[in-house]
């Protein structure tokens, strides 16, 4: 009898890491763990649909945090296409362009809130053609129902999986926030991070996120 063949099992974790901290990292190794993924790819937006009234920290310096970030660590990968790709990306393309350069299970990361707002994001239905969404609770709500707007609800609970997520209260906006005043992000984010937003003085100024 002929063995069906294993495609791998490749995740996808979309945001702006601006910059990339710890929680990241957590959830990034959650998932790898919970979805048995042999990859997950960080993809650092370009220019976000949902943020386009703030100012990201030039790709080139989220890029070089997150090489910096994940140094050792062979399961998690970085991808430029939503960063090279000139406008708004979306994720629908980028889900094209990636499945069709291999053959894998694909597994989408997002937030529950994102879950509720998805009916209103481009082409929500080609995106669960592609890939699973693998959604992370609200840290208030660890119910593992799948909720979401009701004409896709039946389609959502075949194509949606819960990753257990540990409440971690970290965000970029607050380290952000915390630079700019001159507090410490020291176990925040990583060393080399933290090494990397003191050399180039990342966030200081609260328009261009340099000094």
């Amino acid at each position: 009898m002929t063995k069906r063949r294993r495609f791998p099992r490749v995740g996808v974790l979309g945001g702006s890491f601006d910059p990339v901290h710890l929680g990241h990292l957590i959830l990034a190794e959650t998932a790898i763990d919970h979805l048995r993924l042999d990859e997950l790819i960080l993809m650092p937006a370009g220019r976000p649909a949902h943020k386009l009234r703030r100012r990201l920290a030039p790709a080139q310096d989220r890029l070089a945090m997150l090489r910096l970030a994940i140094r050792g660590n062979p399961k998690l990968t970085i991808s430029r296409i939503e960063c090279d790709r000139p406008g708004v990306a979306y994720t629908f393309q980028t889900l094209e362009r990636l499945t069709a350069s291999r053959k894998a299970e694909w597994y989408f990361l997002m937030g529950h809130d994102s879950l509720r707002e998805f009916a209103g994001w481009r082409e929500p239905r080609r995106i669960l053609e592609l890939a699973r969404l693998a959604v992370v609770p609200r840290e208030e709500s660890r119910s593992k129902a799948v909720s979401g707007p009701p004409a896709l609800r039946p389609l959502l609970r075949r194509r949606v999986v819960t990753v257990p997520m540990p409440p971690i209260g970290i965000s970029a906006s607050e380290i952000r926030g915390r630079v700019r005043r001159g507090a410490s992000v020291r176990y925040w984010v990583p060393d080399t991070v933290l090494a990397y937003l003191k050399r180039h003085g990342l966030y200081r100024n609260a328009r261009t996120g340099r000094t």
